[in-house]
């Protein structure tokens, strides 16, 4: 399949740039792959869809205050080396030229360009320890390009059952629940957490014509003996967001304890073992995040549920409506 495949056009205004409030009065497209039936209804009523034998799976990771802003330089961490480390992004690129030594804040801040790679990600050097708190008042939450930076979202931007610090996005599906609701699905389906920690490569852009020829990076996943025992009892489940889909398709059944890491790319044609059904946003044209939700539906059936989504005025992307294939 060529990337061209996976393109559709969507109007500015539908972009969210706030999450709906309360979270959970989000809409809800639930699409019923057996019958094909596309049902409108809101995130509230999830529990009305969810089949009875499921079980349901979060990825309970945390998004870290990734990006350092210093007035026109920012710097957005990819990847801790050491406390004095990182492999980043920088705006500015030629301040950070390898070699050199970038003074900020009054030179009390330096950072020393270590090495640039191909991609342009930039290994550097802290003259602080990353966790110092000369550093607090520039971090910030990462949100996506596509919606203005606002501080004061960065609660907004964690899951509600987020606990273990490692993302660089947001797990965006499980963004509409709310405490009360998941304590209420909790007294009828099981409930499992696993962690895959959001990097920048899910998010990359897609540049190759040929989709084959995509390589995923990779990140970091963990799902606990508790969560394992939990889904070895499951007859069906459902992975609320594509990083739950993705961590479930790279473990085997039996399921044991694990930690590790993953780049599987799930695209159509691809067979699901683990996951059954799925709960997930509406994601950018051409993103791999589109690439396995087509996986699961079909392709000319995903294109057909964007049309509605769209006529009906849906919300997309990160702080957008929900979408449940099941």
């Amino acid at each position: 399949m060529e990337l061209l495949d996976f393109d559709f056009n969507l109007p500015k205004r539908l972009v969210a740039q706030t999450p709906a409030r309360p979270r959970n009065h989000a809409r809800l497209l639930v699409y019923n792959r057996s019958s094909r039936q596309i049902t409108d209804d809101y995130f509230y009523n999830l529990d009305k869809y969810l089949p009875a034998q499921t079980t349901v799976v979060l990825n309970n990771s945390k998004v870290e205050k990734a990006r350092l802003r210093f007035g026109a330089v920012e710097v957005f961490i990819a990847e801790v080396l050491d406390p004095f480390t990182v492999q980043a992004l920088v705006r500015p690129g030629k301040k950070f030229m390898p070699g050199k030594t970038t003074e900020l804040n009054g030179g009390l801040i330096k950072i020393e360009t270590l090495a640039v790679d191909h991609e342009g990600l930039r290994t550097l050097r802290f003259n602080k320890k990353l966790n110092s708190s000369v550093l607090d008042k520039f971090r910030l939450t990462p949100l996506p390009p596509y919606i203005a930076q606002n501080e004061n979202l960065s609660e907004d931007y964690q899951t509600v059952y987020a606990r273990p610090l490692g993302s660089k996005a947001a797990p965006t599906a499980g963004l509409h629940f709310t405490p009360e609701q998941l304590a209420q699905i909790k007294k009828h389906w099981p409930v499992a957490e696993l962690t895959l920690h959001v990097g920048l490569g899910t998010f990359a852009p897609v540049k190759t014509k040929n989709i084959d020829q995509h390589k995923l990076h990779y990140e970091r996943y963990e799902l606990s003996a508790a969560a394992a025992k939990i889904l070895n009892n499951s007859q069906h489940i459902t992975a609320v967001g594509t990083t739950s889909a993705r961590t479930l398709e790279s473990l085997k059944r039996p399921f044991s304890a694990a930690s590790g890491q993953t780049d599987i790319f799930i695209k159509p044609g691809y067979e699901f073992k683990n996951a059954d059904a799925l709960v997930t946003n509406f994601h950018l044209p051409k993103s791999t995040l589109l690439m396995l939700v087509a996986a699961m539906t079909g392709l000319d059936e995903l294109h057909r549920i964007y049309r509605h989504a769209i006529a009906q005025n849906y919300r997309f992307y990160s702080f957008g409506d929900a979408m449940f294939v099941v």
